[in-house]
């Protein structure tokens, strides 16, 4: 029998650098935070790099971070970017600047992605709802998120799609040049499957919380990709907002052994401090049928953030949802559907059926969503805590599904 080789996509997803130092502090006032930046910056450039500035979060997509030659703090939150015109210069300065007081992590900056692939159409969905809806119980749960506010972070989203016509949408671009317009895709169908309507244009109900209120970071450009210190500022913008769950499907490959980012941790507790939960996607990196699992991707390796991982219509854990190999953060917490999920898309198509931890996520944020409607003392880890301890339990190790299938409240699994 010849040997199966495992396909050469699994050398593809490696973390790409941007250029840049991301450097989160740990103490220090901003002047001292600035002055370091600029000592950074000095060694980058040899001394030819304009003096370290400090911005609000929320002005971010009106620079461009990606040719950025002033060192950036990002006032309040202790982290800043350095670029540096060389790759070994990138590793130099990130050693150099680890060594100084006050800096807790300095590393490079990489580009984070939306991570779905198409759907195969398999799924069984009915007239009335999709097979996601029925499996989390969305459609029997006696809430429908009012009053709550789901912040997705992603590529956008079609502000003129006819099944949001009612619907108030908060949006901001932290994407130098782009507006919150959704041209890749991702986006969209997320937002659908979090907070789509009850019923689009002919279509079965795909938002498991339909009556959310939605706010839209986009963080992610026009092709799919993203800046760390982007999302970060989304990241910060939304728990301003007010957001009770903040969603986001994206992220990039991690290695075996490796650590959670300061900076995301940094958020994920600001987040759950101030009443507020961040949902992220595992990723999609594995390769099951060829025996392949891949850690969790950063940013849901952050242990603050809850990581989604993937199951199909039969309950299966999905072939390319990653798992808990990294201990510290990178655990699945919880699963949710991700194959051949239907929901929203940008016009003139309007929806698509797409695959993905990125297609899970959602579905834990609205579910998040009904929960938190049901009792306002679910905010924050109570919330984490509610979600993980209501999860049906999946007849698989919690390396790949963690407490079990996300529910809603009200709900009973229908699938086991």
């Amino acid at each position: 029998m010849p040997e199966i080789t495992p396909p050469p996509y699994l050398n593809l997803r490696r973390p790409q650098p941007t250029g840049g130092v991301l450097v989160t502090f740990e103490g220090g006032s901003e002047t001292e935070q600035l002055r370091i930046l600029d000592r950074g910056a000095a060694e980058a450039t040899g001394g030819s790099a304009p003096g370290a500035v400090a911005v609000e979060a929320s002005s971010i997509g009106g620079i461009d971070t990606a040719r950025l030659r002033a060192p950036l703090l990002l006032r309040g939150l202790g982290i800043g970017l350095i670029h540096a015109p060389s790759k070994a210069n990138v590793a130099s300065v990130a050693r150099i600047l680890a060594a100084e007081d006050h800096v807790a992590e300095a590393r490079p900056e990489f580009y984070l992605y939306s991570i779905p692939s198409n759907g195969a159409g398999n799924a069984i969905d009915t007239a009335e709802r999709t097979w996601g809806i029925a499996a989390t119980g969305a459609e029997r749960a006696p809430f429908s998120g009012k009053g709550i506010r789901i912040a997705v972070l992603d590529t956008g989203f079609d502000l003129l799609h006819p099944d949001f016509a009612s619907r108030p949408v908060i949006a901001e671009s932290f994407v130098a040049g782009e507006t919150v317009d959704d041209i890749q895709g991702h986006g969209t169908h997320c937002t659908g499957i979090a907070a789509g309507p009850r019923a689009g244009h002919n279509t079965p109900r795909y938002g498991v919380a339909p009556e959310a209120d939605i706010l839209i970071g986009k963080v992610l450009g026009n092709n799919g990709s993203g800046l760390e210190i982007d999302i970060l500022a989304g990241m910060a913008w939304a728990i301003e907002q007010g957001a009770e769950v903040i969603s986001m499907s994206l992220g990039r490959a991690t290695q075996p052994g490796e650590i959670p980012s300061a900076a995301y941790e940094r958020l994920g507790r600001r987040a759950l401090e101030r009443g507020a939960l961040i949902v992220a996607a595992a990723g999609n990196e594995s390769a099951r049928q060829f025996g392949f699992v891949a850690p969790v991707g950063a940013p849901a390796n952050s242990p603050s953030i809850l990581a989604v991982a993937a199951v199909d219509a039969t309950g299966k854990v999905a072939d390319f949802s990653c798992g808990g190999i990294n201990p510290d953060g990178g655990e699945v917490d919880i699963a949710a559907p991700g194959v051949d999920i239907f929901s929203s898309f940008p016009r003139p198509k309007l929806y698509e059926t797409l695959r993905g931890t990125s297609m899970a996520c959602p579905f834990v944020a609205g579910a998040a969503a009904l929960w938190a409607e049901s009792d306002p003392a679910l905010r924050g880890q109570a919330l984490w805590d509610k979600l993980t301890a209501s999860a049906a339990p999946l007849s698989h190790p919690p390396e790949d599904v963690g407490a079990g299938l996300v529910q809603a409240p009200g709900a009973a699994a229908l699938i086991a």
